[in-house]
């Protein structure tokens, strides 16, 4: 990081640099904040060739979306920087941030939108086809694997409802369920009742040709021909900044995440959660939508900061006067 960054004070430091984080720079930086974006440069979708579902951007690259929204960001006089932030301090007011290089910055506000990881089911082959044929989403990913051998790797019970989902983009779904054990009859009826396929057994590992996949082999050493495999991965947020500060945490169907109000501040004053860090569901535009009510919400704080110092200084002169 530069040196004219370090030791300086911001409006809004914004930790990660992604489709949510860009999107509440734009809004600050476009409302003539200080604004700097401090990021590791790597988004979780850079495994994806395409995204889809954002309106205008269907099946637009998401290295490419960010490289577009850096360009506008710095256009507006918003700064973006490479760095990772190792500790966030909080002041009175405001914040201190020192990156893993030790530099150290100040910050009004800050927004986390450091994104999650996820944590893959460890059989051999899956990773290496993540984000082309192996894929999570149906909203993302459905309907290009419409009409196909859908295959569907269940990590959780949660995974057995996007199993259901599929089935509305071909009729033939196989849902792979060793992973997570017994599934309860009712689930089973439930599969049974639209046609969808469980399968029991064990894989061993993910068959592929090229960036495609062409279906799995069983621990038993048979096969069976997939086009593509729907998988389960666990989510594990990045938030280690917001919980240095003690932000709140709330019990969600994915597991302990961190809790925000409508305008995505967290239970600590001044310090906002955007994305997929915040909402383990949340799609591109849902992201985006954050960034934007979270630059929105800050400036509005701002503003009422820049009036209440305006009326300081006029009191101030007008007893002097």
């Amino acid at each position: 990081m530069t040196s004219t960054i370090s030791n300086d004070t911001w409006d809004v430091v914004i930790v990660g640099g992604g489709a949510a984080g860009l999107s509440a720079a734009l809004i600050l930086a476009r409302a003539r904040r200080r604004v700097l974006v401090l990021d590791g440069g790597e988004p979780r979708n850079r495994f994806a060739p395409h995204m889809h579902g954002v309106l205008s951007r269907d099946g637009y690259s998401p290295l490419d979306l960010v490289a577009d929204g850096r360009r506008e960001v710095r256009a507006a006089d918003g700064v973006i920087e490479t760095a990772r932030v190792a500790t966030i301090t909080a002041l009175d007011p405001g914040f201190e941030l020192v990156t893993e290089a030790g530099d150290r910055l100040r910050a009004s506000r800050v927004i986390v939108a450091t994104g999650i990881r996820d944590e893959l089911p460890g059989i051999p082959g899956l990773a290496a086809q993540w984000g082309r044929g192996v894929v999570a989403c149906p909203y993302c990913d459905g309907y290009e694997a419409r009409d196909s051998h859908i295959g569907v790797l269940v990590g959780s019970p949660l995974g057995l409802h996007k199993a259901q989902m599929l089935r509305a983009y071909s009729p033939e779904v196989t849902v792979f369920t060793a992973l997570i054990g017994e599934v309860p009859a009712d689930d089973l009826r439930a599969m049974a009742a639209r046609a969808i396929r469980a399968d029991d057994r064990p894989i061993a590992r993910v068959l592929s040709e090229g960036d495609r996949v062409t279906g799995v082999e069983f621990a038993d050493g048979s096969t069976l021909a997939l086009d593509v495999l729907f998988t389960d991965p666990a989510p594990e947020p990045l938030d280690a900044l917001l919980r240095q500060l003690g932000a709140e945490r709330t019990e969600t169907p994915f597991g302990e995440w961190t809790t925000t109000d409508a305008t995505h501040q967290t239970s600590v004053p001044g310090l906002f959660a955007i994305g997929n860090v915040a909402n383990p569901a949340a799609l591109v535009p849902i992201a985006m939508a954050a960034g934007v009510t979270a630059g929105t919400t800050i400036n509005a704080a701002l503003v009422l900061d820049d009036v209440a110092a305006a009326l300081a200084r006029f009191d101030d002169e007008e007893a002097a006067s």
